[in-house]
């Protein structure tokens, strides 16, 4: 593997969290407490392990300009802006739901996992989105 296939495999990490998360939120809903826990968990590794290949790509790379123009340009700036928003603010939201479920504070843990879940699952599906546009269009 070379740093030339470091997007494609962000975009499949953000891919394996954004299942890992919707099969742990089914997981709970049916009442499969310890499954549910084991995915999430998956998730954040998904998460930690894109998060450190982005890092070392962009480290190397550096920026890497949205070549098109027209509307689609628009389009990519649309999704990227929230996108890098709330990749940031979600990671102390994820660390906080985590922190909760881990001390049993289950109360407190589905209070701000109702928030966090839908925000992590629209940051990994637009993750998806930005490689397709900025490296497959």
């Amino acid at each position: 593997m070379t740093v030339t296939d470091l997007p494609a495999l962000n975009a499949t990490l953000n891919a394996t969290s954004l299942v890992l998360l919707t099969a742990g939120w089914f997981l709970i809903k049916s009442g499969r407490r310890q499954a549910h826990k084991w995915c999430m968990i998956a998730a954040l590794v998904m998460s930690a392990a894109f998060l450190t290949s982005y890092v070392i790509y962009h480290l190397q790379v550096g920026s890497v300009p949205f070549q098109k123009t027209g509307w689609i340009r628009t389009l990519y700036f649309l999704v990227l802006i929230p996108h890098i928003i709330l990749a940031i603010a979600i990671v102390p939201m994820i660390l906080i739901t985590l922190s909760r479920a881990l001390s049993n504070q289950f109360d407190r843990h589905k209070k701000i996992a109702k928030i966090t879940l839908p925000l992590w699952l629209y940051v990994s599906v637009t993750g998806v989105i930005v490689y397709v546009m900025l490296y497959q269009m």
